[in-house]
């Protein structure tokens, strides 16, 4: 099969720094020490295909053949070439790169008579790869897409849930185990997100392999104003927990749901960013607020007795509605390094009954294979959902 590739290298740039997103900023991040995603987390698809191509699941025995251009849109990251699995460049990467070289490479991959497009980064690429196939017309529109979710904030049902999900959907779909449904091109307000308004539009429509496992669909909107009872309820057990344990820290993740119940418990959070209520000193909790991956590494290393012995830390996440997503969806500042210092076991749900409804599992994509499996080991998590009520959510098989 002719599978397109595309990287977008900038997407997911700021992720770890608190940016709110990467669009425009990928100098100021790079400078500021901001590492790949996108294409590392391609070359992990890609590496992760190549072993399926060669297992027995390929029972057809498919072959893919890659087209792309050299550099990081594309070459850069692919693995190297075997029998199954090969790569042809149709052109060389800019120094430079932007949404009109986006443009550009998915016009030389329709031309090339791909069959559907493999890439990696954000919401904003999707919406960059899918006006393109709209512009170029007749059945370029119809080309499924294929996503590896590399960037901050992904709610486009494009997306696979992890890149290894994205490398079992391609095969699924190279064999004729899957069938193509239109899903919906999401994304956020980009001028008032940067202000920290959270409005997502939906931009277009886009085919995308149908798969309710390894897919993460769009995302929703759940919350209702109708909730502040249960909000305030869950807010109370916060409270609880914090008037017991002068010592407890407490690192509060993003999201309406979090910046409500602070609100009830006194303190003003960011709605998209991560904030860290520190331990009772002289009558008073020190609230660190929007911290990137290095300030909640320090915040969280100076949280030690005297003796060095480290104290009760807490993280509360809101799982993302519609998709599910706990930790990997516009929480990239919780590093994998942070979520060990945090420690899988002091990390706590928080959801409202709205959002439950339909939540049979959650998901996570930390970035770190080993962390994900310690995730998979655990094979539930802990949801507060009411006032000292608590459920067991499973944790989705990646």
């Amino acid at each position: 099969m002719r599978i397109g590739i595309v990287v977008n290298p900038d997407a997911g740039l700021g992720g770890r720094l608190g940016f709110k997103g990467s669009d425009g900023r990928a100098a100021e991040a790079r400078a500021a020490g901001a590492e790949d995603r996108a294409g590392p987390r391609m070359l992990l698809a890609l590496e992760y295909l190549k072993t399926l191509l060669s297992s027995s699941l390929n029972r057809i025995d498919a072959s893919m053949e890659g087209f792309g251009w050299n550099g990081r849109m594309g070459g850069t990251w692919f693995p190297e070439s075997q029998s199954n699995m090969t790569f042809t460049a149709i052109g060389e990467t800019p120094a430079q790169t932007s949404m009109n070289e986006t443009e550009e490479l998915v016009t030389a991959l329709i031309h090339a008579d791909v069959e559907v497009i493999l890439y990696a980064g954000g919401d904003g690429t999707t919406r960059d790869i899918a006006n393109t196939l709209e512009k170029i017309g007749d059945k370029a529109k119809e080309i499924p897409l294929i996503g590896v979710p590399g960037g901050v904030k992904m709610h486009s049902g494009c997306f696979a849930t992890t890149p290894k999900a994205a490398a079992e959907v391609a095969l699924a779909f190279m064999i004729g185990d899957l069938r193509c449904a239109i899903t919906e091109v999401m994304d956020l307000d980009e001028e008032i997100y940067q202000e920290g308004v959270w409005k997502v539009r939906m931009y277009g429509e886009a085919w995308t392999p149908s798969s309710p496992r390894f897919m993460q669909g769009a995302k929703e909107q759940v919350e209702r104003t109708s909730e502040a009872d249960t909000i305030e309820g869950l807010a109370q057990h916060v409270k609880s927990l914090l008037s017991s344990d002068d010592d407890l820290m407490i690192v509060w993740g993003s999201g309406g749901t979090l910046r409500r119940m602070g609100e009830f418990c006194g303190h003003e959070l960011t709605l998209l960013g991560i904030d860290i209520l520190g331990p009772l000193i002289d009558g008073k909790r020190k609230l660190h607020a929007d911290l990137n991956e290095q300030q909640l590494l320090d915040v969280l290393s100076s949280h030690k007795d005297e003796n060095g012995v480290e104290r009760q830390r807490l993280l509360l996440l809101s799982p993302m509605g519609g998709q599910g997503f706990l930790i990997g969806r516009g929480n990239l500042q919780l590093s994998p390094e942070v979520l060990r210092m945090i420690g899988v076991d002091n990390i706590l749900g928080v959801a409202t009954p709205a959002k439950l409804i339909g939540l049979n599992a959650i998901r996570i994509d930390t970035g770190d294979v080993e962390l994900d499996q310690v995730f998979q080991v655990k094979r539930f998590m802990k949801i507060l959902q009411g006032f000292r009520t608590t459920r067991l959510i499973r944790v989705e098989e990646s």
